[in-house]
C-alpha cells in the first residue's frame, strides 16, 4: 500500500504541508535572484500586440453559481495589482510576485479549485482564468514561458462556448505553482488586465512593434473510448510568420493532451467519439 502524503492526513496536515511548501518556494525565489517585473505604468503602451476577453461565469455542469459569482469578486482583486505592469528586457513576469497571497483576510472568497482531478471549493477559488487568459496572450508573443502548470490528464467539464483549444489552460497555486514569463528581446512589453461585469479582459502592448506574428491552431481535435474510459485529444502548435511578408518562420507543437473525460458521456456528441484503435 502505497505510504501517505503528509497532506492527506487531514486539513490541519494538509495546512502544515502547504506552509513547508510555501516556504520553500519562497527561498528558491531568493536563490533565483531573478529581476522580477515590478514597475507599473497606467499608460498604455503605444503597440498593441495582442487583446482578448474571457467570459467570467460559464455554465459549468455541477458547479454552484455562487462559487462564479466569488470567482468575479477574486478576479476583480487579483487585476489591479497587475495592470499596467511593465516587462523590459531581461525582466520576469511572476504572478504571485504581484498578486501575493490571496487570503480570505484580504477579500478573496471560495470558489471553484481543481486538485488531483477533482473540483474542490476552496478560498480565491477560479483564479487560473486569470493566468489561462494571460498564457493565451503569451502564446501570442515573443516572451519566453518559464513556468506554467497543466491540469494534466483531466478533461473536467463539457463544453460552454469554448473559443481556445483545450489544453491551453493553466495550474496555479500560492506560492508553489506560478505562472511566469521572462522577456529575452530588447523590446519593452506591458500587461493591461481589467475586469467588467461578465469578462476578463487583457491586452499586451510593446513599445515597439513586432517583426513576427504568432497563431496558435489545434489539430487532431477528438474524443477517443479507450478500456477505462474516455479521453480527449488533441494537439496544439505555434506557428511564427514573418510580419512583412506572411512567411512560415517556426511552427513548434506547443502541447499534446490525452486527458480523462471526468463528466458523463452524454454531453459529447455520439459521432465525436471514436473507438480506440
Amino acid at each position: 500500500m502505497p505510504r501517505k502524503l503528509l497532506c492527506e492526513y487531514g486539513p490541519l496536515a494538509y495546512r502544515i504541508s502547504r506552509l513547508k511548501v510555501c516556504a520553500v518556494r519562497s527561498a528558491q525565489n531568493l536563490l533565483r535572484r531573478e529581476a522580477i517585473a515590478r514597475a507599473i505604468q497606467p499608460e498604455p503602451l503605444p503597440v498593441l500586440v495582442y487583446r482578448y476577453k474571457s467570459l467570467i461565469r460559464r455554465q459549468l455542469t455541477l458547479v454552484d453559481m455562487r462559487l462564479q459569482n466569488n470567482k468575479a469578486q477574486n478576479l476583480s482583486l487579483a487585476a489591479p495589482k497587475i495592470n499596467g505592469v511593465l516587462i523590459r528586457p531581461g525582466e520576469t513576469f511572476s504572478f504571485w510576485a504581484l498578486v501575493g497571497s490571496s487570503t480570505a483576510r484580504k477579500g478573496y472568497l471560495p470558489g471553484l479549485t481543481l486538485r488531483q482531478g477533482e473540483a474542490r471549493e476552496g478560498i480565491a477559488g477560479g483564479m487560473c482564468q486569470f493566468t489561462n487568459l494571460l498564457h493565451w496572450i503569451a502564446l501570442h508573443s515573443p516572451l519566453m514561458i518559464t513556468e506554467h502548470h497543466h491540469h494534466d490528464g483531466y478533461d473536467l467539464f463539457p463544453d460552454y462556448g469554448r473559443q481556445l483549444p483545450f489544453g491551453c489552460g493553466t495550474s496555479i497555486q500560492h506560492n508553489n505553482l506560478d505562472y511566469r514569463l521572462k522577456n529575452d528581446t530588447q523590446n519593452t512589453f506591458q500587461l493591461l488586465v481589467w475586469v467588467t461585469d461578465t469578462h476578463l479582459c487583457g491586452e499586451l502592448r510593446a513599445q515597439r512593434p513586432l517583426p513576427c506574428r504568432y497563431h496558435i491552431i489545434e489539430t487532431c481535435s477528438r474524443f477517443v473510448r479507450e478500456p477505462d474510459g474516455i479521453y480527449r485529444c488533441n494537439t496544439v502548435e505555434r506557428r511564427v510568420t514573418d510580419a512583412a511578408t506572411g512567411k512560415l518562420l517556426e511552427q513548434t507543437v506547443i502541447r499534446r493532451s490525452h486527458a480523462l473525460v471526468m463528466y458523463d458521456e452524454s454531453h459529447i456528441p455520439p459521432e465525436k467519439i471514436e473507438k480506440s484503435p
